[in-house]
This record gives C-alpha cells, structure tokens and sequence, in this order.
C-alpha cells in the first residue's frame, strides 16, 4: 500500500468510525454490530510479521464470535492478499472508488449556502437521513447514533431545506485539511431537480471555510449516477478498494 492510499485509508477510517476496534499486526479489524462495511471490516495497513494463514484464521474466529462473516477492505496494494482470499474461498463484494478533488480554491461564494442549514451534530439531520434511506430498524439506527457520536475529528452536517422540511442531507469530516464527504441522500420526490449538486457544492464550501484544502468521497462503482455528479463537482478517481467477503 502506498503512501497516500494509507493515508486516505486511516483519515477515512477517523471519520467514519467503528464502535469497537482491535489492532492486530498491521491489520485493524472493526465492528460495529454489522452496520455499513466499512466498520466492520479488517483493513491491511501496515506491515506484518505473522504468517497470513494465522492472521487470516484469527480474523475469522473474532468475527465469528460477534456472529459476523470476515470482511477483508482492501485497495489496489493488495492484489497478491486478493488472490490469496479468493483460493480461500471469499467473495469481492461492492468495488468502490476513491475520488478526491486536490484544491478547493475555486470553491466559495455565500449563495451557495441558500437554504442550505448547518451543524457540527447531527441531531437534527438523522430522522431525515433515516427516512431516505429507508433505515427503520431501531437497532441499526441506534447503531449509526453511537457511530456518529464517536468521530472525534471535526463534522459538519448539512441539510437542505424546501417548504420547511429537509429534502437532502449530507455529511463530512475533516481532518489534516482533508474533508471526507459522506452520507450524501436526496428525498425520493426532490432527485433530478440539481439538489444532490447544491447540497455538495454547499457542503464542500462550509468545510473549506472550516479548514479543508482537499475533499474525498467513496462511491460504488456501479452508481454511474452519483459517480457523474461527482466528477462534475470536480472529483477525479483515486484508488478502488472491494470487500472480500468471507462464504459461511
């Protein structure tokens, strides 16, 4: 793994938390009772000294004792682990890309704040962001609340509004000047009209003014939607990163 890509790794790793984590030889395997992959997936960071085998079946059991299958997160670095998980017998699961925008000096102006409403919690923003995303499970819900609640590097959370309510929301945090923006979503009855534009373009300027030199985001590489709106937001890809997914 690359510089930059651990660096992209453990800043994300900052602003989208697990609710547990153990460290184990270079590794860092997460959990967070099984809510979003990201955290509660095992990521390869750091050399290691133990042979894979034994980290692999170790991974495997601590996994198996929250009653979860084992999630490798891996990134373009890791082919030969890749290679070695799938004799294994594990699956890839949602390939995702990393796209960053570099300089965030051509972002600003005040209009883009125009019905737009700004916080550093989320209290405000979450019943809305279960709703669009149809999370009606109290446990999962309770689940993010503790996630969300545990980021200690600065957020903002943005919401736009119409006709008093929000009909979008999105998320970010920052750190090193690097603002990760997350859990972007668009009410069902306002997609199409440019409003998953503004809520970005919005979202990107608060945390410039808050310290962000650069942005970053994660997007599946089958939302052709989402990933067209972002490069012309002036995202540019990165790095890909999968999850290999253990068969049970």
């Amino acid at each position: 793994m690359n510089d930059r890509i651990r660096f992209l790794e453990e800043i994300a790793s900052n602003g989208h938390v697990a609710l547990k984590i153990i460290q184990y030889d270079g590794w860092l395997m997460r959990f967070a009772n099984g809510f979003t992959g990201r955290a509660n997936s095992i990521s390869i960071l750091y050399p290691s000294t133990k042979p894979i085998e034994e980290k692999v079946s170790y991974c495997e059991e601590c996994y198996a004792k929250q009653g979860q299958p084992a999630l490798f997160k891996l990134t373009d670095g890791d082919k030969d682990f890749s290679d070695f998980l799938t004799s294994r017998g594990y699956q890839v699961v949602t390939p995702t890309d990393i796209m960053v925008i570099d300089d965030l000096s051509s972002v600003g102006g005040k209009s883009l704040f125009e019905d737009c409403i700004f916080s550093s919690t989320p209290d405000e923003w979450l019943p809305y962001f279960f709703e669009y995303e149809n999370i009606t499970d109290e446990k999962k819900q309770e689940t993010f609340r503790q996630m969300l609640s545990t980021v200690l590097v600065q957020t903002i959370y943005c919401s736009v509004i119409h006709e008093g309510k929000v009909i979008a929301c999105a998320g970010a945090a920052i750190e090193h000047g690097y603002a990760l923006i997350q859990y972007v979503i668009v009410s069902e009855a306002a997609r199409g009209k440019g409003i998953g534009e503004k809520l970005c373009r919005a979202l990107i300027a608060k945390a410039k003014e808050s310290g962000a030199h650069h942005a970053y985001l994660q997007v599946l590489q089958s939302n052709e939607i989402a990933k067209n709106l972002y490069k012309k937001l002036g995202f540019k890809k990165e790095y890909s990163y999968w999850y290999m997914k253990q068969s049970v």
